[in-house]
């Protein structure tokens, strides 16, 4: 009873409460966030503590994941944050931007929906420039971090791509957003598909790796600054990374299901008079998979996709002599 005392206390905490806001309003930015965190500290040091690897494949795959997370933190947040702000306009002003025959035909998790699709949508948009720059940057960090002069010169243009935010206010996403927000048939969908809502940040998640690891691949095997002999096991560090964190995230977040919407009912029930419990609940359905795929990209997998990709390398090449 005692345990069950706290963790009611817990769910309806107003600190809580109000983190879990914080992130529905800015889940990209969330999910940005948390992938700066792993990207530069957790997956570092795990691909560094991976034995029987070659030191410079080992280099190559850190900066492939500083790089990364710099620059998706970046590229986001200079698109994110004026289309997270221009929503949160709309929600604190909805007459004011909304025709009324949505504000009356949309349920508040129809619209919830259609706004948390808005902003992690985001990401995927900005998957190929991403990646595209991503490789740039992998030769500056090679130089910078490990004194390891591969580039040619070319890459040091890259060094301001994960520059400061420019300062929006998010007056120019109101419009846009709200003519999104508006159109009939879009309504529609949501609400035939709301109660699909907490899917769609996994789903959304995992659109964007994909696209991320294919621009990835075509541009480092393209590049002319990281060198031949470390381009494919970059690659299949990449390729393993991705499709196992895909498939590892769908399976776990399949197994914990049951404990998840457990949990949603509950939660639900104590904040059953709370008028921003859509948003409580938003923020848990983008917390959810953003940590399941982070713990598995960045905590667990480096080590075996490191280990694997150069086995694999050696193992082409192996066979490519002999033929």
């Amino acid at each position: 009873m005692r345990v069950s005392s706290i963790t009611n206390n817990f769910l309806k905490n107003r600190y809580f409460l109000r983190t879990l806001e914080k992130i529905s309003e800015h889940g990209t930015s969330f999910s940005a966030g948390a992938a700066l965190f792993f990207s530069t500290a957790v997956r570092p040091f795990a691909i560094n503590s991976t034995p029987n690897v070659e030191k410079e494949n080992k280099q190559y795959a850190i900066s492939n994941s500083i790089a990364s997370g710099l620059l998706k933190f970046g590229i986001i947040e200079s698109v994110a944050l004026p289309v997270e702000l221009a929503i949160k306009k709309i929600d604190r002003n909805p007459e004011n931007f909304l025709k009324p025959e949505t504000m009356k035909g949309l349920s508040p998790r129809a619209y919830k929906m259609i706004t948390q699709i808005l902003k992690l949508s985001i990401g995927f948009l900005t998957a190929v420039p991403k990646s595209v720059m991503t490789v740039a940057l992998i030769p500056v960090i090679m130089d910078k971090m490990f004194d390891n002069k591969i580039s040619s010169g070319r890459s040091n243009q890259s060094q301001n791509l994960n520059g400061k935010n420019p300062n929006f206010t998010g007056n120019i996403f109101i419009k846009p957003v709200a003519k999104i927000l508006n159109n009939e048939k879009i309504q529609k969908w949501a609400l035939k598909y709301e109660k699909s809502d907490k899917d769609i940040a996994k789903h959304i998640t995992a659109g964007t790796d994909v696209l991320l690891t294919a621009t990835s691949v075509y541009q480092t095997n393209k590049s002319k600054d990281i060198k031949e002999n470390r381009k494919k096991a970059l690659i299949y560090n990449n390729v393993i990374s991705t499709g196992i964190t895909i498939g590892g995230g769908y399976t776990l977040d399949s197994l914990i299901k049951d404990k998840t919407n457990e949990f949603l009912a509950k939660f639900k029930v104590l904040n059953s008079g709370d008028p921003k419990l859509a948003k409580y609940v938003e923020g848990i359905n983008i917390i959810r998979p953003a940590l399941i795929f982070a713990f598995i990209y960045y905590g667990v997998l480096p080590m075996f996709s490191t280990y694997i990709a150069e086995r694999i390398d050696k193992f082409v090449n192996s066979h490519s002599e002999k033929c």
